[in-house]
């Protein structure tokens, strides 16, 4: 398993019975050149001891949210940045319901809650308790939010029933991660070129014509490509969104500007432009600021089409060109005539009229069309668009691949 080789794994252990695997996960992890450090819960204590784990990992052991040794180093966050990937295992039915609330109570829940890595869950409990809707829901809104996760399986249990809900065996976790990290190598030798946010084109030299774009679903592609290991460049409109230091961040105004920088990064294996690039724009720019007073007549003439250029440029095409559908009625009769007018390989659409998704928001819900009629049209239902470029993503490697 040479995809675990030099990888930072962040094992947070939670209190059940089956925290005794842990130690063995510790084992095998460190057994295949993976650097694990480990967080234990309170009540994980009550089953493993850090002297153990310690001794296990050569590592400090981290419990405690509110050591000020812990947090003179900001543990909270320097842990969630350290980490390839986190692995909650065993993740309990409190744990889960911590996290699909958003809790951060103590240094597990905080750190995960403050971090931009993938994280990994393995249920452990009860037959029952794993049955119970209350658990069913939160793993499921869990799983919207990105979270992936590892079993349980069915089995004899500790408590002396049978079902579903027996944790994961070690090995078969580690062979779980390692094709996660093999699938991120290998995404390695792609490059993706997203465009986000909205476009500012001029009027004079302190107005200017723009949309309500956020860029956040842009972003979260962005963050979803660099995760899956692509060469990852992000051409972004004026927005203020925060983003992975592994990602080529090129930061642009007008369409014409991001025009210029998405030729410049070409070529790409796939492209995706999210940006809600100005239709018009005015035809000439006053070069000092207008009065009150002055009559004003605006003439606009239509901007640059960035998706149509690439789309049908020989030279620059990538591979992949997914094209965004921002539309307020008729979403499959616009997006089809999109897709065939503007020679893309994929459109994805949503309804903008609904306020609570799209744009500013951080959920959203959209339909796939593809160009390729042997694939069936899709719709990605309503989650975060973390959760829906993860879906996303996932599909642009099963196409490349």
């Amino acid at each position: 398993m040479k995809n675990l080789t030099g990888k930072k794994i962040l094992l947070i252990i939670c209190g059940g019975i089956s925290a005794y695997k842990s130690l063995e996960l510790i084992r095998l992890f460190k057994k295949q050149g993976s650097e694990i450090k480990t967080i234990l819960t309170k009540s994980a204590k009550e089953f493993v001891t850090p002297l153990s784990v310690a001794s296990l990992t050569q590592e400090k052991v981290y419990d405690d949210l509110f050591n000020a040794e812990n947090e003179a180093e900001m543990d909270h966050i320097s842990l969630s940045r350290w980490a390839d990937l986190i692995l909650v295992a065993p993740a309990t039915a409190n744990t889960i319901s911590k996290l699909s609330v958003g809790s951060s109570d103590d240094l597990a829940s905080t750190v995960i809650l403050a971090s931009d890595k993938d994280v990994f869950l393995v249920p452990a409990m009860n037959v029952r308790m794993w049955e119970h809707p209350s658990t069913r829901e939160n793993l499921n809104k869990l799983r919207s939010f990105g979270y992936r996760v590892i079993g349980p399986e069915i089995g004899d249990m500790a408590c002396g029933e049978f079902g579903e809900g027996k944790m994961t065996e070690p090995k078969s976790i580690i062979e779980e991660i390692n094709i996660y990290f093999n699938s991120v190598t290998n995404n390695n030798k792609f490059k993706a070129l997203i465009t986000a946010g909205p476009t500012n084109e001029y009027i004079d030299p302190v107005r200017f014509i723009t949309n309500k774009s956020s860029g956040k679903q842009g972003y979260a592609l962005a963050n979803a490509f660099a995760k899956k290991g692509f060469q990852t460049t992000l051409i972004s409109g004026p927005t203020n969104l925060p983003i992975g230091e592994n990602i080529n961040l090129i930061k642009v105004e007008t369409a014409q500007e991001m025009l210029q920088a998405t030729k410049k990064n070409l070529p790409a294996d796939v492209a995706i432009f999210s940006a809600a690039v100005a239709d018009f724009k005015v035809k000439e720019i006053k070069s000092e600021k207008i009065k009150k007073n002055e009559n004003l007549n605006l003439e606009l003439e239509k901007n640059i089409d960035i998706l149509n250029y690439v789309s049908k440029h020989n030279s620059l095409r990538p591979k992949l060109v997914i094209g965004f559908a921002a539309e307020t009625n008729e979403i499959e009769t616009n997006a089809k005539k999109k897709l065939v007018e503007k020679n893309c390989d994929w459109v994805v659409a949503n309804d903008v009229s609904n306020k609570s998704i799209g744009f500013d928001s951080d959920f959203n819900e959209v339909s796939i069309f593809y160009k390729d009629d042997e694939i069936k049209d899709e719709k990605l239902s309503l989650k975060q668009k973390s959760a829906i470029s993860e879906e996303i993503v996932d599909r642009v490697i099963q196409q490349l691949n």
